[in-house]
C-alpha cells in the first residue's frame, strides 16, 4: 500500500516574515499521521522554514534546483546549497519552468539526476497544455515526457523519485482535471514505468496531482487507486485550507 504524499508549492509568495506565520500556522493544523506533507517554499525562505521545523513532521523541499555545482553562474541555486540548509526533496520540470524559462525533458532530466546523487528525493512534474488535450494527444505528449525524464535512471533511483501529474489546462485557472482524466493519466504513468522498469517498481512510485487541489476536491481526487497524492499550489497559502486537503485522507 503506498502511502499518501502532499506537497505544498509556494510559488513565488510569501517573504520571509510571512513564512514564519504560515509554517508557524500549519505545524498546529497539520496532523500528519500516515501522510508525508512537505512545503515548497522560495529560495530567500529556506533557512527561516528549516528552523521552524524543527521537531515537526513536515519535510521542506526546494521548488527548483541548478544543473550545475558552483561557479559563475549568477542566480543559479546548487543541489548542495539546498542540501545545506535542510530541503529533503526538489520540485524540478513544473510546468510554470517549462512554459516561461523553455525548460526541456532533457534538462529535467539532468536536474533529477543531480539531486538524486545528492541522495535527496525528487518530484519530476509532467502535464500536456489545454491545446495537446484538444488534439488528443495527451498519451502521446506524457509518453514522451516520462521517457525524457527518467533517462538513465536505475530502478533503485526510481525509490527517491515521486512523479507529479500537472495538466497545465488545470493550474491556476480554477478548472481542474475530472477524477477520471487524472485517474486516467496516472495509470499511463504508472504502466510506462512497469514498462521501463518493471511492474514491481511501478506499483511502488509515488504519482500525485498537481493542478487547482483543494479541499472541496481533493477528497474524491485522492480516493482514485492511482492517486497517490497531491502537488498544491494556491490552496497551500493558508494553514486552514492545506490542512482540509489533508485531514480527509
Amino acid at each position: 500500500m503506498r502511502n499518501k504524499v502532499i506537497a505544498g508549492n509556494w510559488k513565488m509568495n510569501k517573504d520571509v516574515f510571512e513564512t514564519a506565520d504560515l509554517i508557524n500556522g500549519l505545524k498546529k493544523s497539520v496532523a500528519a499521521k500516515n501522510v508525508e506533507v512537505i512545503v515548497c517554499p522560495p529560495f530567500t525562505s529556506l533557512v527561516v522554514a528549516q528552523q521552524l521545523l524543527k521537531g515537526s513532521t513536515i519535510k521542506l523541499g526546494a521548488q527548483d534546483v541548478s544543473v550545475h555545482d558552483d561557479g559563475a553562474y549568477t542566480g543559479e541555486v546548487s543541489v548542495t546549497m539546498l542540501k545545506s540548509v535542510g530541503c529533503e526533496y526538489v520540485i524540478v520540470g513544473h510546468s510554470e519552468r517549462r512554459q516561461y524559462f523553455h525548460e526541456s525533458n532533457e534538462l529535467i532530466n539532468q536536474k533529477a539526476k543531480k539531486v538524486l546523487a545528492a541522495s535527496m528525493r525528487v518530484i519530476i512534474c509532467v502535464g500536456e497544455t489545454l491545446e495537446e488535450r484538444e488534439k488528443e494527444i495527451t498519451d502521446k505528449v506524457i509518453t514522451a515526457q516520462i521517457k525524457g525524464v527518467l533517462a538513465g535512471l536505475s530502478e533503485s533511483d526510481l525509490e527517491r523519485v515521486i512523479i507529479a501529474y500537472e495538466p497545465v489546462w488545470a493550474i491556476g485557472t480554477g478548472k481542474n482535471a475530472t477524477p477520471r482524466q487524472a485517474e486516467d493519466v496516472h495509470q499511463l504513468i504508472r504502466k510506462l514505468v512497469g514498462q521501463i522498469y518493471s511492474w514491481n517498481v511501478a506499483e511502488k512510485i509515488i504519482i500525485q496531482y498537481g493542478g487547482s487541489v483543494k479541499p472541496e476536491n481533493a477528497k474524491e481526487l485522492l480516493s482514485q487507486d492511482d492517486i497517490d497524492g497531491a502537488l498544491v499550489g494556491g490552496a497551500c497559502l493558508k494553514p486552514d485550507s492545506f490542512a482540509g486537503i489533508i485531514s480527509p485522507i
